[in-house]
C-alpha cells in the first residue's frame, strides 16, 4: 500500500458484510451474520490484486471495532478473523467460541 492509497471500510448491511475499498475499488470483504447479541464472521475474501498490503488486518480490525461499538460479541468462524483475534489481545474480550449450535445456525441460513 502506498501513502496515496485511499482506504476505507464500510459496513454493507444490505449484503451482510464489511467492504474494504481502496481508491474507490472493492478490494475485499468479511461477511457477518447477526444472531442475538453475537456477530458471526463466517468468511473473508481479499482480491489477489490487493494481497500483501495488510488490508485484511485493516478490514478485520475495523469490523471488530464496529462490532464492539454496537455492543455485540464476535464469533470467528472465519479462520482469518480467528487468527486476528488470537494475535490481538485488545479484541480477545469480544470473542465467543464457535459452537455446534453456531455452525448449525449458519447451515440453516
Amino acid at each position: 500500500m502506498t501513502d496515496a492509497d485511499r482506504t476505507s471500510v464500510v459496513r454493507n448491511d444490505e449484503q451482510g458484510r464489511y467492504d474494504i475499498i481502496v481508491n474507490g475499488e472493492l478490494a475485499g470483504f468479511t461477511q457477518f451474520v447477526d444472531r442475538n447479541a453475537q456477530r458471526i464472521f463466517p468468511h473473508t475474501e481479499l482480491d489477489d490484486r490487493f494481497a500483501g498490503r495488510g488490508l485484511s488486518s485493516i478490514l478485520v480490525r475495523e469490523a471488530l471495532e464496529d462490532t464492539r461499538a454496537a455492543g455485540q460479541r464476535v464469533v470467528a468462524v472465519c479462520p482469518l478473523v480467528a487468527r486476528y483475534i488470537s494475535k490481538h489481545e485488545e479484541v480477545a474480550d469480544l470473542a465467543d467460541p464457535v459452537t455446534p449450535e453456531i455452525l448449525e445456525f449458519l447451515k440453516s441460513r
